[in-house]
């Protein structure tokens, strides 16, 4: 899959971490079901792998599905065994991804100084700002873009509805959503009020300036 154009088109991430897989499966499901496009698996669930794989079965062969919380190698080659199409890990894994073999698109985190350099290393489709408030908000974001045009920047941590609106204007190609968006979805909670939150989530992001990525 082209990540990269993908997260320039549907701007959302939705990052789910769950106590409960049939919970977390359910979650999946649902959020794809309202429209999520882009659906990231964190590995510190319980039992993520196997809530990777039957989320896929159930997606088909092409819906984006991803796997978070990406540390190594092999973490990297059972999520692709298991049905991920993109990863998400720290910068310090990204070697270790590109020699997985998997052809796994991915991106790795980055919270640089803010004037530090944080070019893409190769081979990888955006770079992860995590975590997003700490590193500087949306104003620090606006700044990257400046000198950093054309890398792909994903603001992830603590990003709500409100938050959504000042990153993507600000510049960011997408964002990644976690608790704001699940809730206790994935540990069980109200699958309704799921729909209502991704429905909210969806519109902020409709709304948000276009963006424009260079390959």
């Amino acid at each position: 899959m082209d990540l990269r154009a993908a997260l320039a088109t549907h701007r959302l991430v939705a990052i789910i971490r769950g106590t409960d897989p049939e919970a977390a499966v359910r979650t999946v499901l649902t959020l794809a079901e309202e429209g999520v496009e882009l659906i990231e698996v964190s590995l510190t669930g319980t039992d993520a792998l196997s809530v990777i794989e039957r989320a896929r079965r159930e997606l088909g062969p092409d819906r984006p599905l991803g796997a978070g919380t990406v540390l190594t190698a092999e973490d990297a080659r059972a999520a692709h065994r298991a049905g991920a199409n993109f990863a998400v890990t720290r910068r310090s894994g990204t070697a270790s991804m590109r020699r997985t073999g998997s052809n796994c698109p991915c991106w790795p985190g980055c919270s640089p100084p803010p004037r530090s350099s944080p070019p893409a290393p190769y081979g990888v489709a955006a770079l992860k700002i995590f975590p997003a408030a700490e590193a500087g908000g949306p104003a620090y974001l606006k700044a990257l873009r400046g000198p950093f045009p054309h890398e792909v920047f994903v603001p992830v941590g603590g990003v709500d509805a409100v938050a959504a609106r000042e990153y993507l204007n600000a510049g960011a190609t997408a964002v990644g959503v976690g608790s704001p968006l699940v809730g206790d979805a994935a540990d069980g909670g109200s699958l309704t009020a799921l729909r209502d939150r991704t429905r909210a989530l969806l519109a902020v992001v409709g709304d948000a300036s276009p963006v424009r990525v260079v390959s």
